[in-house]
């Protein structure tokens, strides 16, 4: 039986210094407190590096408790809420 490989996938959104930010998606059962993103000064930008099985995975951003799209992401589809949700695709 062929073990699925994980990928490190890097998420990253330019946020105001002392927001709350966190990532919800398919792969951790969209909880919007599970997936901390962290604040790197260098850059601007909250950061987070999760590794992922390949397929298609759907994601938001929380920031300070509101829900976003990626505004970085190359692919979004629309969602139960009548929004949208952003995708990464892993390749295996």
């Amino acid at each position: 039986m062929k073990k699925s490989v994980l990928k490190k996938i890097e998420f990253q959104l330019a946020a105001a210094p002392g927001s709350q930010v966190f990532v919800a998606g398919t792969f951790n059962n969209w909880d919007s407190e599970k997936t901390r993103m962290k604040d790197n000064p260098a850059s601007g930008h909250y950061e987070t590096v999760i590794a992922l099985p390949p397929g298609k995975h759907e994601y938001r951003f929380v920031v300070d408790g509101d829900w976003c799209v990626d505004p970085n992401g190359a692919e979004q589809v629309s969602n139960v809420y009548g929004s949208l949700n952003s995708v990464v695709t892993v390749t295996a």
